[in-house]
């Protein structure tokens, strides 16, 4: 019993086991610091309060964007290359050698950009220092292409694990004891400076001896290769902060505050299904390659999946709305139950969405998927504009909203064209079909005011009990109308 559990978790024996041990390491990982995460980040809205949390999240978004530039797409392109041919391994020291000069000059346009974006030396300062914390984050990441590369997401997860426990440790000590600011965002440096080199000294003696090598060949051909995903990802990264950055520079730093309360939580869902979508990564790399029918059959499973969890997850996030947000932050945040009510539906997109970008990426159409992310950033930037001085925080949810659908609509139209996956098919409608009808009983049942009184998590656990068992019921007649009709 103990030697198949050890199996199934930490040994890659086949292609279903091995993605169903990644995402599952993945998923414990990013549950846990996600958990660790949001309890940081609750506790920092009700201490600081909205306008002292607003130039905390304002400074975090800012840094988020230039930070990009420090990756250019390596970790991916690494992750790709290394797992299609393991004889790229050698590479990895020229490939180190370029993260750390792209981290440097990243810190020095951070540093001078800082100057340009705000007035205000709290703020200044808070970026500078978030901005070294999010750039050693970031290096963490070259590290983990080569764990997934090797399909070894197991040492990943207990890694990340670690550096947020120290994360959320040390910021939940400094809210308690001397809280600001400035002093949240030294704790953020100093924990992550003490992880990563925890995590370079068990990579150097248990994995792969670390060495740094400069090999501009070897450089110039990664950066050519990865410079479209860099692109998509910084627009990506820009869609989802330029709302928070614009509110700030329009001077509503507690309007930030009340959005971030309630992107935050969205944000802790959405990474579900990055989680899934990155432990299909490898796979869907290799049946590129190998197998253009294992490719389509994998897609299948990652979609499944995805259209499963987001509909689901909207129409509950949506009803407990209130009740989520006051859990969390208190009666002085309900300026962001509408705003959580809004960017629910943002949740649904991204999750639909991921399976789409990820098949572009796989079928080298990394230049079509950054083209559909600028297309939602201009939109999105202009549909701030116009909404965002009038309505504020509320208006820089439905332009998030109006330019995510639009992104989402044109990737189908792009899988469809540019790549050998096959966006319809019977399979997902079924699926669609069980997880509509089961969705719809789920929310008359959550409704109900008998139901609906109870405690949250209570509500949360009928909520997936009603669904899945819906789901299972459903696709049993599905299954069974199916099955006569091929007997006719």
């Amino acid at each position: 019993m103990i030697r198949n559990i050890k199996n199934l978790l930490f040994e890659n024996i086949g292609t279903k086991q091995t993605i169903f041990k990644n995402t599952f390491w993945l998923i414990v990982a990013e549950i846990i610091i996600r958990a660790l995460g949001l309890a940081v980040i609750i506790y920092a809205a009700r201490i600081l309060g909205a306008t002292e949390y607003g130039k905390f999240a304002f400074a975090l978004s800012f840094v988020s964007i230039i930070v990009i530039f420090a990756d250019l797409g390596l970790f991916d392109i690494t992750t790709r290359e290394l797992s299609r041919e393991k004889e790229k391994e050698k590479e990895y020291s020229a490939i180190l050698s370029l993260k750390i000069a792209l981290s440097v000059a990243v810190l020095i346009l951070i540093l001078v950009s800082s100057f340009f974006i705000t007035s205000d030396f709290i703020i200044r300062k808070a970026i500078w220092f978030l901005g070294i914390f999010i750039l050693i984050t970031s290096f963490f990441n070259i590290i983990y292409a080569f764990l997934r590369a090797r399909q070894k997401m197991e040492y990943e997860a207990m890694s990340k694990i670690i550096q947020f426990l120290l994360i959320s440790g040390l910021g939940l000590f400094i809210l308690f004891t001397i809280p600001s600011v400035e002093n949240l965002a030294y704790g953020y440096l100093i924990a992550n400076l003490i992880s990563l080199i925890l995590i370079l000294i068990f990579f150097h003696f248990f994995i792969q001896p670390l060495k740094l090598s400069y090999d501009r060949t070897i450089w110039k051909k990664f950066l050519k290769i990865s410079w479209p995903i860099s692109l998509g990802f910084i627009a990506g990264w820009i869609l989802v902060s330029v709302d928070s950055i614009m509110m700030g520079y329009f001077g509503q730093t507690a309007q930030v505050g009340w959005y971030n309360a309630a992107y935050k939580i969205i944000a802790s869902v959405v990474i579900s299904a990055t989680l899934i979508s990155r432990s299909f990564y490898p796979a869907l790399s290799r049946f590129f390659k190998e197998s253009k029918e294992k490719l389509q059959k994998i897609w299948n499973y990652q979609m499944e999946l995805m259209i499963i969890l987001a509909i689901p997850t909207t129409i509950g996030g949506f009803i407990f709305a209130p009740k989520i947000i006051n859990l969390f932050y208190g009666s002085g945040y309900n300026p962001s139950v509408y705003a959580f009510q809004f960017l629910v539906f943002v949740c649904a997109i991204d999750f639909l969405y991921y399976p789409y970008a990820m098949a572009l990426v796989v079928s080298n159409q990394q230049k079509k998927n950054f083209g559909l992310l600028l297309t939602g950033i201009v939109i999105n930037i202009i549909l701030n504009l116009a909404l965002i001085p009038r309505y504020g925080f509320y208006g820089a949810a439905i332009a998030t909203i109006i330019s995510s659908l639009i992104i989402f609509l044109l990737s189908i139209v792009f899988l469809k064209y540019f790549t050998p996956v096959s966006p319809f098919n019977l399979k997902l409608l079924k699926v669609l079909i069980m997880t509509i009808i089961s969705s719809v009983v789920m929310f008359l049942v959550i409704r109900h005011p008998l139901i609906y009184n109870l405690n949250l998590f209570i509500l949360i656990l009928i909520g997936g009990l009603v669904y899945f068992t819906s789901f299972f019921a459903s696709r049993w007649f599905i299954g069974k109308i199916f099955l006569l009709k091929v007997k006719k």
